[in-house]
């Protein structure tokens, strides 16, 4: 029986916001300065992921209740009359964490790209299980734009001096429409 390696074992991290526990969503206070707008539309997209999923995401308040994260989960909450929900109590945070976090935890998921042919093909194999697309949090129209695209040709044709362009490097000669390069 060959040894097995041991594994470093690292010490446990006590964050701050770290346990999971179990709130009223009565009790819990929207932060009245949330500069991000939850529509109706996004509150029942939500509603309709908690219908299907569950409660997958806590909401973050800090020890008052009052909320930093998951104002759109609280609204959906109600909107479905779940009476509580799961939090992380965010504690000993200053005011300025609080406040820089909720804007953070919003921009955050914007400075991401998505890739289209995975999401193409997520999309496909997802139509193929029957599973309703309009819980993925997209549109249906955008589904249907990343289902339509045209994939690229498994080769290029070769490049000609016949074909026009708006841009040539003056040192390589290399030659390009569309934007600069950098």
């Amino acid at each position: 029986m060959a040894a097995r390696a041991k594994r470093k074992v690292e010490p446990q991290v006590e964050w701050p916001a770290y346990n999971i526990e179990r709130r009223a969503v009565a009790d819990l206070v929207p932060y009245a300065k949330n500069a991000r707008l939850h529509s109706p539309e996004q509150v029942e997209q939500i509603a309709k992921s908690i219908d299907e999923f569950g409660w997958t995401m806590a909401v973050l308040v800090d020890e008052a209740n009052e909320v930093i994260a998951g104002h759109g989960r609280i609204l959906a909450a109600a909107k479905r009359n779940i009476r509580e929900c799961p939090v992380i109590v965010a504690r000993g945070w200053t005011e300025a964490q609080k406040r820089a976090y909720r804007i953070f935890d919003n921009k955050s998921t914007e400075n991401s790209e998505w890739i289209p042919e995975v999401l193409k093909l997520e999309f496909s194999e997802l139509q193929e299980m029957k599973f309703d697309l309009a819980l993925t949090g997209f549109k249906l129209e955008e589904v249907e734009g990343y289902l339509r695209t045209a994939h690229p040709p498994d080769e290029f044709a070769e490049y000609g001096d016949d074909i026009e362009t708006e841009h040539e490097c003056p040192k390589c000669g290399y030659r390009w429409s569309g934007g600069e390069l950098a």
